[in-house]
């Protein structure tokens, strides 16, 4: 079984609900009405931090599951738990300013990277080694 795995997933799952929120929340205080994406500026950088995790996440979230599956369900854990930290860290800094978003776009692209490899790496392993 893969308990780990999966709250760090619901942990991903539960921060894009949240970024998604806070577009909500910066519609009203900016006065972007739907459809427009753009507009205030601080606005547009929150847009981006949960548009940007949705982008993520097809890349992080296989790679987790298939870094669980072929290597553990502890070390996918943790480093899907960094990969959800840099997220957080990309959120604090980008929405303060744009050149304040690397640190954790830094973080999050490394651990997503570390999933990827051992991913495949592990897949190859199994086919090679049966």
């Amino acid at each position: 079984m893969y308990h780990y795995t999966a709250i760090v997933t619901c942990l991903a799952v539960a921060l894009h609900f949240f970024f998604a929120t806070q577009v909500a929340r910066a519609r009203i205080r900016y006065g972007v009405k739907l459809p427009a994406i753009m507009g205030d500026p601080d606005f547009e950088r929150i847009y981006r931090i949960q548009m940007n995790t949705l982008e993520w996440m097809p890349i992080f979230l296989p790679s987790l599951w298939l870094f669980a599956i072929y290597v553990g369900d502890a070390a996918a854990a943790a480093v899907g738990a960094i990969w959800v930290i840099g997220r957080i860290v990309y959120f604090i800094g980008y929405r303060e300013a744009v050149a304040k978003r690397t640190p954790g776009f830094a973080i999050q692209a490394i651990s997503a990277i570390i999933l990827w490899v051992g991913a495949f790496g592990g897949a190859v392993w199994r086919v090679i080694h049966g």
